[in-house]
Order: structure tokens, then C-alpha cells, then sequence
């Protein structure tokens, strides 16, 4: 079997409109989770009230954690599309679709040649990580296209020289987005370029021009707020947000050498099977251009992630074009060969099938939603199929196994279950309403629940705090609004206060102070 390789424009339009609906469709079903997306929500909820596009704010305090591009694209689409749950998520998945078009010309550009850069975009395509976190108001997914178009415009330099202005502009989009990475990121090419053709960073002027325009924005925004907080910004931004990560475990996040392999092996699944063939072709053949990018790309930005201090899934998205490249390469290497493919695949799948089931059963047991458990048998079914074709040796287990994952991944993103952290606590939602439908606005409220949740911030326009029994016990002796679990409401045993309503085992109320303002 052959596959009809098209034009540039065909693929990349193909491309394009496949990754638009896994990343958009469906894309306001489900509440905002906690944390990053409640804390964009609302410090991008506090710009679209206030107009303030160059202080950032979180309930009307200085939001110094992050550079400001997520926040003006969400308020850019609070203005055009209302505020909710899609004009969020939205930009970060708009543009984390453009990821897909983009490294299959970055595998055009780097293989000479289209299949090995149409499997490499269609194995980015159906990554569960690049999917779900893609569809959230999370900055990895985006950051992840920035980086790629700067890989497209480096490789694209060599040959048409201009294009060395847009891998600066790239490495700046990043800076913009989410500060140091930049230069980690930045880095990496850095070294590739060394390695591959270290006359580009000499004799073209043009890079380091596109580092200046791309930087500009960043310097200029830094310095205005620098001129602004003070030493206040450098504390927080630059050595409380950035540079203690590398060092520390930030708010108990901490994991083991091995954290990020793991979650390499747990979510990248069946395509992990193809890797090692792929990184084993890069290393043999580690003079071409191709092999160099992925070896570098990939073995030092997971290098770089495994010694740092802190510990998150998302942090490893970076690494997840140069997965693709590295097995799209592989499997185009296994669809033109004339020969027996690899035993050890078929054991593989055939145990992935029926890990498969068993997971889809016992979620479908746990969440009652039948979708998943369809979802399931439909990823079992496609393991089963290409099982039993590549030990026919067949080479078009490949389009099986692509087009088996893609039907999978739309079934999860129709069902309920695809942010599956919602789970883990109260629904904000109804909660949200009590608090706003019975506080006055920019009120600050107390809760006792474990934690405060930016998701229940951004639903109820408030900040709710969270404190601990004694400091509830002093709150209900001033003018305070505390919301309270039953359990704790019992225990405190509060008089003259007015309960102002119930849900979701939580109970709203106001002390008598508050009344008599």
C-alpha cells in the first residue's frame, strides 16, 4: 500500500484542519481546573475589567508570576468571544494546532522528503500529552509551537538566509510566554547549530537580529516593570518563580530521577514502542542533519528537566517534536521496507490490547460514561488490527494505528472524563454562585477547605482564601464572609451569624458584623 503524497499547501491544510478539531472541538464542555488555568482565567478576567494590558493583576493584587502573552491573547478573546470556558481555552489551542502543520514542514525541510515529515506530524497529532494539555488555558502547548517555528525557521536558513529573523522571534514568543525557557530552549538550537553548521551563527547577522526583535518586547516589558515593583518583581518573578525551580522542589512538587522518563513511558504510549528504533537510526547516522537535531533536542532537554528541583507533568512537553520527528522517521523507514518487521511489537500491542480493555472496563465501572468505555475498545481494536499486521508484514499497520488513535482521541475529547483532575475536589461551579449571588463584589471570603482554588476565584469574581480552624475562629469575630464545610461550621460553633445559603456540603455565611454594615 502507498500513500498519495500531495503538495506542501495539500498536507499542511490536511494537517491543520485534523489538528484543529482534537484541539478545539468540544473545547468549552468542562469547567476550568485548577491551577494554571483558573490563574490565567483570572488574572486575564481582572485585565478585561480594569484595561490594564501592562500590570497584571490577580483579585486586584499584582500577579507577578508570569510574562504577560497568555494573559493578553485570553483577554483578546474575552473581547471578541464573551468570558467562559471556551474564549479561555481557546488561544493556547489554537495555537498549539499550528504545531502539527508546522514540524511537518520542519521534517520536510530537515528528511528532504514527505513521508517520514507526514508521519512525524501525524504522530505529534495523536500524542494523548500534546492533546490534553493542547485543549487547556496552559502555556506548554503554545510554547511548543513557538519552538517549533523556530526550528522551521533554522533549518529554513540555511538555504534562504532571511528566515535566520524568525528563529529570534520564536526564542522571543517563548521568552514572552514563559521567561527562562527561553534560554533553555534557545540553547538547545544554540548547540544544534554548533554542531551541524556553526558558520550560520558567524556569518549570518540575521540571527542575531532575530534575537533582537524577538527579545525587544520582553526587555521592554521587564524593564517597565521592574521600574514599577522593584525589588519586589525580581524576588518573585525572576528567583521565587524561575530560578528556584531549578534548584528546589516548588510547593512540594518533587520527583525521582527517573519522573520524567516515566511519564515518557505512561502517556506516549504505543508510539513509545517506535522510539528506540528511532533514536538508534539518529545515533548511526548522526552526520545528517536530520539525526542531529533529534539527538541534541532530545537528549538534552531531558538532560535539563531531570535535574531540576521541580517536578511537573507538563514540563516534558518540549521534548514531545523531537519524539515525533525521531519515531516518524522510524515508522516511514518500516512502511517502505521489503522485509519482516521486529517479533517483539507484536507481543507489545497484543498486551497493550488487552490493557487496554481492562482500563476502558474499570473506568467505565469508576465513571459510568460509556464513551470511555468505547474509547477504550476502539484503542484495543486498533492495537489488536495492527498486531496481526505487522505479523502478516504488512506495511500499512502504520495507517491503522494512525487512524485507530486519531478516532480514540476524539472520543476522549467528547466525553466528560478529559480533565480528569475535576475529580479530585468540589465542583466550583454552583459554589461560585452561592458566593457571588450573596457577597458584595471584590469581596475577600475565608473557607476551611484544604486549599484555595483559582478556578473557584475566576467562577465567583471573589477571592476565597483558605485558613486553618484558629484563624477561622478570629475571622468570624470581625466582619469576615466565611465559607465553611458542615463538619467545620459544626465545630466552630459560631452565634449571631447569618447563614446565606448551602451547597455541595458547604455552608455560606456572614458574621454579625457584617450584618449590621
Amino acid at each position: 500500500m502507498k500513500i498519495n503524497i500531495k503538495n506542501d499547501i495539500f498536507w499542511s491544510l490536511l494537517l491543520l484542519i485534523l489538528a484543529l478539531f482534537l484541539w478545539i472541538f468540544n473545547l468549552g464542555n468542562l469547567p476550568l481546573r485548577d491551577w494554571d488555568e483558573g490563574y490565567y482565567a483570572t488574572v486575564a478576567q481582572d485585565m478585561f475589567q480594569s484595561g490594564n494590558w501592562l500590570y497584571l493583576t490577580y483579585a486586584d493584587q499584582p500577579f507577578l508570576l508570569k510574562p504577560p502573552l497568555i494573559i493578553w491573547l485570553i483577554n483578546i478573546s474575552y473581547n471578541l468571544l464573551g468570558v467562559n470556558e471556551f474564549s479561555t481555552r481557546f488561544p493556547c489551542a489554537m495555537l498549539t494546532a499550528f504545531g502539527v502543520p508546522l514540524l511537518y514542514l520542519v521534517g520536510k525541510n530537515i528528511f528532504n522528503k514527505s513521508l517520514p515529515a507526514i508521519f512525524s506530524s501525524l504522530v505529534y497529532l495523536t500524542l494523548l500529552p500534546m492533546v490534553r494539555h493542547g485543549r487547556l488555558a496552559m502555556i506548554d502547548g503554545m510554547i511548543n509551537t513557538f519552538f517549533i517555528f523556530s526550528i522551521f525557521a533554522l533549518v529554513k536558513s540555511k538555504k534562504q538566509p532571511l528566515w535566520a529573523i524568525g528563529f529570534g522571534i520564536g526564542i522571543g514568543l517563548i521568552a514572552l510566554s514563559k521567561g527562562i525557557l527561553a534560554i533553555a530552549l534557545g540553547g538547545i538550537l544554540g548547540l544544534y547549530l554548533l554542531w551541524d553548521e556553526p558558520k550560520i551563527v558567524i556569518k549570518n547577522p540575521l540571527l542575531w537580529i532575530g534575537l533582537f526583535i524577538g527579545f525587544l518586547p520582553v526587555i521592554t516589558w521587564y524593564y517597565l516593570q521592574i521600574n514599577y515593583y522593584g525589588e519586589q518583581f525580581i524576588q518573585v518573578h525572576f528567583l521565587q518563580q524561575n530560578f528556584d525551580r531549578l534548584s528546589t522542589a516548588v510547593e512540594g512538587n518533587s520527583g525521582s530521577p527517573w519522573y520524567y522518563v516515566v511519564e515518557l513511558i505512561k502517556y506516549s504510549l504505543p508510539w513509545l514502542l517506535f522510539l528506540p528504533g528511532g533514536l538508534i537510526l539518529a545515533w548511526k547516522q548522526r552526520k545528517n542533519t536530520w539525526a542531529k537535531l533529534i539527538l541534541t533536542g532530545f537528549i538534552l532537554f531531558l538532560a535539563i528537566i531531570t535535574i531540576m528541583g521541580t517536578k511537573l507533568p507538563w514540563y516534558i512537553m518540549p521534548i514531545y517534536p523531537f519524539f515525533a520527528l525521531s519515531v516518524g522517521y522510524y515508522i516511514s523507514i518500516l512502511y517502505e521496507a521489503k522485509k519482516s518487521y521486529p517479533r517483539w511489537l507484536i507481543f507489545s500491542l497484543f498486551f497493550l490490547t488487552a490493557l487496554t480493555i481492562i482500563g476502558g472496563i474499570y473506568l467505565w465501572q469508576e465513571t459510568q460514561e460509556l464513551l470511555l468505555l468505547l474509547m477504550s475498545i476502539t484503542l484495543g481494536l486498533t492495537c489488536l488490527l495492527t498486531a496481526q499486521k505487522i505479523k502478516n508484514n504488512e506495511n500499512y499497520f502504520i495507517i491503522i494505528l494512525i487512524v485507530g488513535l486519531y478516532i480514540s482521541l476524539s472520543l476522549f475529547i467528547v466525553s466528560k472524563s478529559w480533565i480528569w483532575e475535576l475529580n479530585e475536589a468540589f465542583e466550583v461551579k454552583p459554589i461560585a454562585t452561592l458566593i457571588k449571588d450573596n457577597t458584595p463584589p471584590k469581596t475577600i471570603i475565608y473557607t476551611s477547605f484544604d486549599y484555595s482554588r483559582p478556578s473557584l476565584d475566576f467562577y465567583s469574581d471573589r477571592q476565597i482564601l483558605a485558613e486553618d480552624h484558629k484563624t477561622l475562629e478570629k475571622r468570624a469575630s470581625i466582619s469576615s464572609y466565611l465559607l465553611l464545610d458542615q463538619e467545620t461550621f459544626d465545630n466552630l460553633k459560631l452565634t449571631n451569624v447569618k447563614i446565606l445559603g448551602e451547597v455541595n456540603g458547604f455552608v455560606l455565611i456572614s458574621t454579625n458584623h457584617q450584618q449590621s454594615q
